[in-house]
């Protein structure tokens, strides 16, 4: 079976032929070991150092020399929409506050459904809908090879009371647990 040994950007691509193409959702391109299955049936093994973030019209280089082209599978996600550009960059704005993986469009955002997120997005004015698109998320400062760093991003309510000291956390970072309570987690700051 062949084996990956490179990725080769869509930038840096001469060589427009493939053997094969992968069509991955987002989670799926987010690839360090593994086997995949492209639509003509090749099964490759990925087996990278560190992970690696797969775009479309990347390719993967096989040890044989082939390129088995990336392609980013339509997935369900919501698209956000705002009145005008300081609107969106307020929706962005809170977003990248909550560490939600983003894809900025011309005019709208996309990312995962989530109840809780979608709500937010409403109540700062959002025209919020569900699509059926491929998701290819900026990366950032979290994003050394891989999208999401291994955070789990559920935004489930643990119970965070960070009273008064400036700010709220509404994600988990890959807790195996719902709920967690912080009332009695109390910042006394004094300031001279």
């Amino acid at each position: 079976m062949p084996r990956a040994t490179r990725v080769l950007r869509a930038a840096e691509r001469r060589d427009t032929s493939a053997v094969d193409t992968l069509i991955l959702p987002h989670a799926q391109r987010q690839a360090q070991k593994g086997f995949l299955f492209g639509v003509k049936g090749t099964c490759v093994e990925i087996d990278f150092a560190e992970p690696v973030r797969l775009r479309t019209d990347d390719a993967l280089v096989l040890d044989d020399g082939g390129l088995v082209e990336i392609v980013a599978e339509p997935e369900p996600l919501i698209e956000a929409r705002a009145a005008d550009l300081p609107a969106l960059a307020r929706l962005a704005w809170h977003l990248g506050d909550r560490h939600v993986l983003v894809q900025v469009l011309e005019r709208r955002l996309r990312l995962k459904p989530d109840p809780a997120i979608e709500t937010l997005l409403q109540s700062l004015g959002a025209k919020v809908v569900a699509i059926d698109a491929p998701f290819e998320p900026e990366g950032g400062a979290y994003d050394a090879a891989v999208g999401d760093h291994g955070h789990d991003h559920h935004h489930r309510d643990h119970g965070h009371d960070h009273h008064d000291h400036g700010h709220a956390h509404g994600h988990d970072h890959g807790h195996d647990h719902d709920h967690h309570d912080h009332d009695n987690h109390k910042h006394d700051h004094k300031h001279d």
